[in-house]
């Protein structure tokens, strides 16, 4: 073991606990049983099985309110292995669920034996036909399909508010909606074919032209069936009435017994049952979508009613006038979305009753657009709308950042009510449909049946379909509040179906939520044909069972999860997933999500009991070792919850006061530091040019074996070598700003180009030459922003140097008259924010008088204008670091890349680098993981340049690429040089 291992112990929650119903029993500590992991280790390889307590807990929750323990997690590469799969569990009595993002709302993505994570390698998209249509992996979230579809103006129909974190093959799999989807946008609708599995193994493309005559050659007595009750259901012109009437207005509930109306062949049929089956009738592979034309002209309002009755009722008004998206939200909506960063603060006081609409129009021409606005002003004039606050103004905008900030209080519904209620409560997400003519009263009805049952509940939801989703929360370790949630489901979906003939589930699906109320709204005949179907194609029960189907009347009662409290920065997580997509070690080891989820698991233990001990041991590696701390967790949650600051306090708990001085001795003495770190990587340089990488690898494993693998780094070939001892010459007199090299670029050499100037050089260089000077104090060695301390935990160095810097800073820009220019996003960032809670009062004090600009801001608002560009670069490709994303930044990077070269491209793929500073050298696991699909995406073609601007991501980039990446500003450098 190394010298200097942490002890798990040093993780253990400090707080008093009391154990939970819902806790991992004992038993299960081992987690896989040992027969069952041996046989699908020799089926499908150690890699591809997950066994350990803390897989199996953190893929127990999704973002629904319910929580099942899997017996093993398995991550299939293939069809191959989904086919081994299947007939692993056909032939040993086992059922199968699959997950993708885990972002389904009723516990449709959890299962109690055999889990099959269908997210990690089932992504990509191939655009088709010049993008009216695109064939998608099931792994591949709306967000990044859309992405590659934006630059052939198309867009997919489903546009679910997760669009961020969901997958197609939950899009599909649930025939989510979305804003604007309604019924005629939705995958029902925009699905041309489905590859997929069946049960039995047998693979199906609907889009073959042979694909009927092969299942007839596969599977007969399934066709057969297919057609049977196809024949019963058009032999019956009541029930067929029924079927169509069911879905004029938005329904997910059941299967789409209209499947068997709108094919005429099994495949056909099959096509549209596989939709909205939500994994019970097999495991789609590949979707093939008939895409949308974007309208890229947009105009938007939120207009604000004195209730919510009063809101539903203009509903019609904008539909008719064209709308593309009416979204209500209510009181307690608008309230709680003040969590979201840019909501107006005012909202907080908003009046009980008050409730906004949020009305968007779409036009692909301006004529178009301003002919919706003169209708929807119409609309307005005869309303009486409320201004209960002053940010309302209750008017039309195509301003693109106030029309973003709506959408993003719109669609943090979920996240931002789930974040303000109360601790340890659970959420439950319900979601239904009535005819949009009568959606006020069903709003009223709702707001009387929620008061009797003692419900304050949030509304929101897609009301131009007559669509609302509310949220309730409520104790489900206490039997009182479940029990009350009980009452409230059976009264409320008796008024859904009585009173509206209205759909239990418009969008989320059936899930094991609303599966006990299945019967009530389709009827006794309606549901034998669903349990017939289901019989036909999975009559083993291989697929989800208890999802869809089940006769448990009390089901959506069973595996309510609990959620004890756990530190303030991670408590309000409703568990949504949202983050996970941007986490740089999502395919490594655990994600934000996961992180929480199995906190929250050990609260829900007893001190020293052999689950919580089974945690501990994987939670240093898996979720805190290998954490990048860069928090793009926190940009992606909805109400900016930052698992990786919740990691970094957990790296300080597991030092050890020794540690702690010695970090706070290598503040103190950083210029010693920095220049040993010169003469380190000289000295390896040497080696490796001499003797190969082999040898100074070699000694660092050693040494990381001895020490500990996170204190001491790992010598990788793509390390550069020493940067130059001295600065470049500069003058404080006539200086336009101060400018701060980073350590990194004063420890770091630049890219080994021939005539390529050091980054110091290139800014100072183009500072000169766009007539804005700037000037290097003497005395910056030794001196540092002090994020190498804060991303490991270490409170008192950091808060030594934190100090330190700030004080110097203070002298070196007269006290905040000059600006101070960073050269290292990550340092900007350190700079700008991270120090301040480490400071004392007075610096405080002194650090809110001064003004850090990022280098890539200062070139491209103060250098750029004033800068002849006199020789431009073919092609570009760009890698945004997650620092230049907090501080808002991106666009700067591209400004000045768009100055030296042609064509700008940033990959779809593009994400935090996992490098961190230097924690890919301590963990290069971590970059390798988190770059592989950015990577793969710039290799597929060739680029005249490679740009970031942070050292150690495009160190990281390298290692990725094979490519040398270098900082924007050194290109426009080379770009604005004057032609002798």
């Amino acid at each position: 073991m190394p010298l200097l291992e942490p002890k798990p112990e040093a993780l253990r929650p400090r707080t008093a606990r009391a154990p939970s119903p819902d806790r991992v029993p004992d038993r299960q500590s081992s987690g896989t049983p040992a027969e069952l992991r041996a046989a699908l280790t020799a089926l499908l390889g150690p890699e591809k099985v997950l066994w350990k307590i803390s897989d199996l807990v953190r893929y127990a929750s999704d973002a629904s309110p319910y929580r099942f323990l899997p017996q093993v997690v398995l991550v299939p590469e293939d069809l191959d292995d989904i086919s081994a799969i299947l007939s692993y569990a056909h032939g040993n009595g086992r059922d199968v669920v699959f997950r993708a993002a885990g972002t389904s709302l009723n516990g449709q993505a959890q299962g109690e034996d055999i889990l099959v994570d269908v997210r990690h390698h089932w992504r990509g998209i191939e655009v088709l036909d010049g993008g009216a249509r695109a064939r998608i992996r099931p792994g591949t979230t709306v967000m990044r399909a859309n992405a590659a579809l934006a630059r052939h103006g198309r867009i997919l129909g489903p546009d679910p508010a997760s669009a961020i974190a969901c997958t197609i093959g939950g899009v599909v799999a649930n025939n989510a909606s979305g804003m604007t989807a309604g019924t005629t946008r939705n995958s029902y609708r925009t699905v041309s074919s489905l590859t997929f599995v069946l049960p039995s193994g047998t693979v199906v493309d609907t889009g073959e032209t042979e694909a009927d005559e092969l299942l007839r050659h596969a599977e007969p007595r399934l066709c057969d069936e297919l057609l049977a009750i196809k024949a019963a259901i058009e032999a019956d012109e009541r029930l067929t009435a029924r079927i169509r009437a069911k879905y004029e207005i938005k329904n997910t509930n059941g299967y789409r017994l209209d499947a068997y109306l709108d094919g005429s062949t099994p495949v056909e049929i099959l096509r549209g049952l596989m939709v909205g089956s939500e994994g019970t009738f097999g495991f789609i592979s590949e979707v093939v979508f008939d895409t949308l034309p974007l309208e890229r002209l947009v105009s938007s309002a939120l207009l604000f009613f004195p209730s919510l009755p009063a809101a539903a009722a203009a509903v019609p008004g904008f539909n008719e006038a064209g709308a593309v998206a009416v979204e209500l939200m209510d009181g307690n909506t608008l309230r709680a979305s003040v969590r979201v960063q840019g909501v107006p603060a005012d909202w907080a006081g908003l009046p009980e009753g008050t409730t906004a609409l949020l009305v968007e129009f779409r036009a692909p021409d301006e004529s178009t657009l301003t002919a919706y606005e003169r209708e929807a002003a119409a609309v307005v004039a005869g309303l009486d709308l409320v201004t209960p606050v002053v940010s309302v103004t209750n008017e039309f905008t195509r301003d693109a950042a106030t029309v973003s900030g709506y959408w993003k209080a719109r669609k943090a519904f979920v996240t931002a009510v789930g974040g303000s209620r109360p601790s340890g409560t659970t959420l439950i997400t319900e979601d239904f449909a009535v005819p949009p003519s009568r959606l006020s009263e069903a709003c009223e009805a709702l707001l009387a049946l929620q008061a009797v049952h003692g419900f304050d509940a949030a509304v929101a939801g897609h009301a131009a379909h007559g669509n609302l989703h509310f949220l309730l929360a409520f104790d489900a370790a206490k039997p009182s509040d479940v029990d009350r949630y009980a009452a409230f489901m059976d009264e409320f979906c008796t008024l859904v179906v009585d009173r509206f003939d209205g759909s239990l589930k418009a969008e989320h699906a059936t899930g094991r939520n609303i599966a006990p109320f299945l019967e009530r709204e389709w009827g006794t005949e309606a549901t034998a044909l669903m349990w017939r179907t289901k019989q036909a194609i999975d009559p083993d029960g291989v697929l989800a069972p208890r999802i869809v189907l089940d006769r448990d009347p009390r089901a959506h009662l069973r595996g309510l999860k609990t959620i004890p409290k756990v530190e303030p920065v991670a408590d309000p997580c409703i568990e949504c997933g949202f983050c996970e997509p941007t986490c740089p070690s999502e395919d490594l080891t655990t994600t934000p999500r996961q992180r929480i989820v199995l906190r929250r698991e050990m609260m829900r233990q007893p001190g020293g009991s052999p689950v919580e001990a089974g945690l501990l041991d994987s939670y240093g590696y898996d979720a805190v070792d290998t954490c990048a701390g860069d928090s793009t967790c926190k940009l992606a949650c909805p109400v900016g919850i930052d698992t990786g600051a919740l990691m970094k306090s957990f790296r300080h708990l597991r030092h050890s006061p020794r540690e702690e001085r010695v970090a706070a001795l290598t503040a103190q003495h950083f210029g010693a530091v920095e220049a040993s770190a010169r003469i380190v990587l000289r000295v390896a340089d040497a080696v490796s040019r001499r003797a190969g990488d082999r040898l100074p690898a070699a000694l660092t494993r050693l040494a990381r074996k001895a020490v500990r693998p996170d204190l001491v780094p790992e010598w990788l070939p793509e390390i550069p070598g020493a940067a130059s001892r001295t600065l470049p010459p500069t003058s404080r007199t006539r200086a336009s700003a101060v400018y701060y090299p980073a350590c990194v670029n004063r420890i770091f050499a630049g890219p080994p180009d021939a005539g390529t100037l050091s980054l110091a050089e290139a800014v100072v260089s183009l500072s000169a030459r766009a007539g804005r000077p700037v000037w290097i104090p003497e005395d910056v060695s030794g001196t540092c922003c002090a994020t190498i301390w804060h991303s490991k935990g270490y409170d008192v160095a950091n808060a030594v140097m934190a100090n330190r810097i700030v004080e110097a800073a203070w002298g070196w820009t007269a006290g905040g008259a000059l600006p101070l220019v960073v050269d290292a996003s990550s340092c900007t960032l350190g700079l700008a924010h991270e120090v301040v809670p480490y400071l004392t009062e007075d610096n405080r004090g002194l650090h809110r008088e001064m003004t850090f600009v990022d280098s890539l801001v200062w070139a491209a608002d103060e250098l750029l204008p004033h800068l002849t560009v006199f020789r431009r670069t073919g092609s570009a490709v760009l890698h945004p670091t997650c620092s230049m994303e907090h501080l808002g930044d991106v666009g700067r990077l591209r400004t000045v890349a768009e100055a030296c070269a042609d064509e700008v491209v940033v990959p779809d793929d593009a994400g935090c680098c996992g490098f961190a500073g230097d924690r890919g050298l301590l963990h290069k696991e971590l970059p390798d993981s988190a770059t592989a699909r950015e990577a793969a995406e710039v290799n597929t073609r060739e680029y005249d340049a490679y740009l970031s601007a942070n050292r150690t991501c495009e160190i990281g980039m390298d290692r990725a690429t094979g490519h040398h990446y270098h900082s924007a500003l050194i290109e426009l450098e080379q770009a604005t040089r004057p032609v002798l």
